[in-house]
């Protein structure tokens, strides 16, 4: 078999398209809009690490889909970029002492060149960079029409805290009360903070979820998200003389329960809780308090956890009994959920019942149908002990009690969503400055539209602050200004965004990236959007679409775009993984720690047999495998094709070698075929049939991004082919070009040995004959109790009579159903026939 000249083939092709510009698109009107297609991949972030063989996964599929429609007249927009500010480069620019930027940019370098080896089919002259000043211009333009909008205010945010490393840390970066990093005890600090109202688009965003080509899965996820619910908002009023006039307010979807209401637990951060504690209480309250401050919100709401908490000896009154209920704290209790106080019922939540058995508070029953002494009730049934609420449903005793909280202004309907409002600013160096001015006389003060962009200084330190302040605010000369109003002394906003940000709005650049007066130019975002299929990892299910829908429902009610969603459809791929290695105690360790002994694994040091699995990969694990080798050693067709064979798009799979080895023997065969020589005669009618099924499963199997049995049929196809000793032209030109879009550099290749000028980019794509797709004959399964047992030909479209009637007379069922009862005969057109017999 002679070896396919990968590397030379590759190289030269790749060369080709870059010197052409084979892929440069332009808004061409004469492409209607049904034939203009945006089809876009999340982009990376450009870490150090460059690309894994998990990365090119859904570039691949994108890039495939993306040159069938090219081939199928269609005018499509296909960019590629990177979202390349964020925390990951100013962290190993502290380590290091090389500016972020520096880092930033070699990383970039490496992910193009990476990219570029793999044939992908991008308009290069679109390429973006999120850290660039001339793209985070318009990201500080679309902040400064948030400002104006009164959708971006300032406020102050409890935030963990890590003294040792000097800055805030994420939910994720807390384990048991300390910092994941350097092990240091975390606080509750609160900090200043830029918040974005997300919450004003709760509804919208929910709403406009109806109109998504979106996997119900990830719809719920959004959906369960931003938590629209309906209930009541229920004030309690506080017991004695020296009680705060302000009431306590609750929010519930349950109002109905509120007779079985017997305490009320207040997050440690509410503000009333140390105005309303009792002097003998004050002491445990304030230890309690601090305790909490140590613990991070996903420790706090485990429900596993041991629920803990302490009285502040303060009262409040049961709005529909008058009944006086303690009123606690717990750190279970989150001041940034709902109102940071809830009314506990006991009797029919989980969690309530756990706390009140531990501090002996009493439990009500209100909903019969439950055993209250061994758990709570959680499901539903006719209300009692609930005075006239008594004997009635759910939805009746809800309506009812609500208008009695409203007639006595003790409550009112409320819609509710767990959604928050956005936390935007960030205490670091590497982002993009927020575009605002601190005045002593003005207040704050947006810069003018004509001075963005406020660009970086470039500075020696990048540590942090330690005050909770951006390394910006050490920046004396870039810190103080004049204010644009009274030309007076002030100081600039020294928060960053964060790494959202640039990725909110991205994909609206591609469609105008050198547009130096506006973010978009209207008639172009017109010709293109919405994205018409959208890529990525599953990682991005709920915060960045969330993020970019509403920015995007923004820039849509001020007129910068023509569509409410930003993506029509949505595909996330599933993850590529890799064999690792882990101990009993079910912790994994580095491959460069295990060896072989027979058929097991065991731990170098310690002889500790270890169990192989399936992991993600990781530097750490040492089991990361570098698309940079598989291009070498078997070609970028190679690796796409395996990436698409190894099953559907959005399952998650292992890598597998010998897999890759199987796929690169397939295009050796397919290589082989096409240095044959070419026949131009006609071919048998029997293989004109197998090229022409193979076209129309290729065509739609591609069109419905079911990649891994499209190439199934294509390997069908090169068998029967394969024994053949001659290349037929009116077989072979089709079949390069449904091979084109999955292994462009071949068959760019293959397409010049036939004659073709240029490029197979734009080629029309071939079409199916019916009547060469329909068989004649039908191969029929014959099945007794499910296993197969004869085939027979009939007939195509022959009908379950007469397919009952042929396999009762074929030798291999009498023989083996001969003193059996045939209780029941089962058939499938063109398909089978199976006996069920006793």
């Amino acid at each position: 078999m002679q070896s396919y000249p990968f590397r030379e083939i590759e190289l030269k092709w790749q060369k080709y398209w870059e010197d052409n510009k084979t892929f440069r698109v332009i808004e061409d009107e004469k492409f209607p809009p049904k034939r203009r297609q945006y089809i876009l991949d999340m982009f990376p972030y450009p870490s150090g690490a460059g690309l894994h063989v998990g990365h090119p996964e859904g570039y691949t599929a994108t890039d495939i889909y993306s040159r069938y429609l090219r081939m199928n007249g269609h005018n499509v927009l296909h960019p590629m970029g990177y979202d390349s500010f964020g925390l990951p480069a100013e962290n190993y620019a502290i380590k290091s002492g090389q500016p972020p930027r520096k880092i930033t940019e070699e990383n970039i370098i490496n992910f193009s060149q990476q990219i570029k080896r793999l044939g992908f089919s991008y308009d290069w002259d679109r390429e973006i960079q999120t850290h660039r000043p001339e793209y985070y211009r318009w990201t500080q333009w679309i902040f400064l029409q948030l400002y104006k909008k009164n959708l971006a205010y300032e406020s102050k945010m409890p935030i963990n805290w890590c003294k040792s490393c000097k800055t805030g840390l994420a939910n994720e970066e807390v384990h048991e009360g300390k910092c994941e990093r350097c092990g240091h005890l975390v606080q509750r600090k609160n900090t200043r903070q830029w918040m974005l109202k997300i919450t004003e688009y709760a509804q919208a965003l929910l709403d406009d979820l109806d109109y998504l080509d979106w996997t119900e899965s990830i719809k719920a996820m959004q959906r369960n998200w931003i938590g629209r619910s309906e209930g009541a908002n229920i004030y309690f009023t506080l017991a004695g003389s020296a009680a705060p006039t302000c009431p306590i307010e609750v929010y519930t979807t349950r109002p109905d329960t509120l007779f079985g209401a017997t305490y009320m637990v207040l997050a440690p951060e509410h503000p009333l809780v140390l105005q309303i504690c009792t002097p003998e209480n004050r002491s445990s309250v304030k230890h309690y308090i601090e305790q909490a401050s140590h613990k991070s919100d996903l420790e706090r709401t485990d429900l596993a956890k041991d629920k803990s908490g302490v009285s502040t000896g303060a009262y409040a009154i049961n709005p529909v009994n008058g009944k006086k209920i303690p009123i606690w704290i717990s750190d279970y209790i989150l001041i940034s959920y709902g109102t940071g106080a809830i009314m506990a019922v006991p009797a029919h939540d989980q969690r309530d019942w756990e706390f009140a058995r531990k501090f002996g508070l009493p439990i009500i029953e209100v909903l019969k149908g439950g055993n209250i002494e061994k758990e709570a009730y959680t499901g539903d049934g006719p209300h009692v002990n609930s005075g006239y609420l008594n004997g009635t449903d759910k939805n009746t005793a809800i309506s009812s009690v609500i208008a009695h909280l409203e007639k006595e202004k003790k409550g009112k309907k409320t819609i509710n969503y767990k959604l928050r409002d956005w936390i935007f600013s960030r205490q670091r160096y590497w982002g993009e400055p927020i575009p605002l001015i601190h005045c002593p006389k003005c207040g704050i003060v947006p810069i003018p539209e004509t001075q963005l962009p406020l660009t970086l200084p470039e500075v020696k330190s990048y540590q942090p602050t330690g005050t909770g302040e951006s390394p910006l605010a050490n920046i004396e000369e870039w810190v103080n200004t004049t204010c644009p109003t009274c030309s007076g002394s002030a100081k600039r906003e020294t928060n960053t965004m964060p790494q959202w940000a640039g990725s909110c709005w991205y994909y609206l650049r591609f469609i105008d990236p050198h547009n130096n007066s506006c973010l978009v130019d209207k008639k172009k975002e017109t010709y293109w959007m919405p994205v018409k299929l959208y890529v990525g990892g599953a990682e991005h299910a709920v915060l960045h679409l969330l993020y970019a829908r509403f920015w995007h429902k923004v820039l849509h009610d001020i007129g910068i775009v023509s569509h409410k969603e930003p993506f029509y459809r949505l595909v996330n791929q599933g993850m590529i993984t890799s064999f690792a290695y882990r101990r009993a105690d079910k912790t994994l360790i580095p491959a460069d720690e295990v060896e072989r002994r027979g058929s097991i694994y065991v731990h170098k040091t310690g002889g500790e047999e270890l169990e192989l699995v399936i992991a993600k990969m990781s530097k750490s694990l040492k089991n990361v495998i570098n698309p940079d080798d598989i291009i070498r050693d078997y070609g970028a067709d190679s690796m796409r094709i395996y990436e698409m064979f190894m099953g559907p798009l959005e399952v998650s799979m292992p890598w597998q070698t010998k897999g890759l080895i199987g796929i690169h023997r397939f295009l050796n065969r397919i290589w082989n075929i096409a240095n044959r020589p070419i026949d131009s005669a006609s071919p048998p009618v029997a293989a004109q049939k197998v090229l022409h099924k193979t076209i129309k499963k290729v065509s739609i199997d591609t069109a419905n991004l079911a990649f891994n049995t499209a190439i199934s049929q294509m390997m069908i196809f090169i068998n029967e082919i394969y024994k053949e000793r001659v290349c037929w032209r009116a077989l072979w030109e089709p079949f390069v070009l449904i091979l084109a879009p999955y292994a462009p550099h071949l068959a760019e290749e293959m397409g010049q040995m036939l004659g073709k000028n240029g490029s197979l980019a734009y080629h029309p794509y071939p079409t199916w004959n019916d009547k060469l797709v329909h068989d004649s004959q039908k191969e029929i399964v014959l099945q007794i109790n499910g296993k197969v047992r004869a085939k027979v030909k009939v007939p195509s479209g022959t009908d379950s009579a007469q397919l009952k009637k042929i396999a009762l007379k074929d030798p291999k069922i009498i023989e083996l159903s001969k003193d059996k009862e045939i209780t029941r005969i089962v058939t499938v057109r063109d398909r089978l026939v199976n006996f069920v017999v006793s």
